[in-house]
């Protein structure tokens, strides 16, 4: 069994004990907040390809079904520090609508920053991303590599693209 797999089960019996405990304590409420699981959307955007539309897909999509929205924040090998002043207008906004954030900055390959990501965060529900266009571009690996990654994504794909511009 994948080692991942058994921390995973113990984990859930482990919950599962712990709200037994509080369950004959009295405490429903405790014990039923112990098996919501942390609901999160990823919102996945290239440094200096900031886009209103995409980042408006992921708040609403976050608000409609109450999930807290991670923001991968991938710039481009050796410009790590470009800095994104729409970005810091997301956030404002994020907060006045009350949905949970992080920012996660990261530099390299989106495809595989995505991935890595995913793969490392169970609570993704699904991914948005701008344009097909913009995951490849600083990918060094070959796109056979990639592209059999991407296979074996844990979550869906969201594509945000302009239609009046297709």
């Amino acid at each position: 069994m994948d080692q991942n797999k058994l921390k995973k089960i113990m984990k859930h019996v482990e919950d599962a004990m712990a709200a037994v405990t509080f369950a004959e304590e009295g405490q429903a409420d405790a014990a039923v907040a112990l098996f919501k699981r942390e609901r999160r959307v990823l919102l996945a955007l290239k440094a200096g390809r900031t886009d209103a539309r995409t980042f408006r897909y992921a708040m609403n999509a976050s608000l409609r079904i109450q999930a807290g929205l991670d923001i991968l924040y991938v710039a481009s090998p050796g410009n790590e520090q470009q800095g994104e002043p729409l970005l810091d207008g997301f956030t404002a906004e994020l907060k006045t609508a009350g949905i949970p954030y992080q920012v996660i900055e990261r530099s390299g390959c989106m495809k595989q920053e995505i991935i890595d990501y995913t793969n490392g965060k169970h609570d993704v529900l699904f991914v948005v991303v701008e344009s097909p266009g913009s995951l490849d571009a600083d990918c060094k690996k070959k796109d056979g590599v990639l592209t059999e990654l991407w296979k074996n994504l844990k979550c869906p794909l969201v594509v945000v693209s302009d239609a009046a511009g297709a």
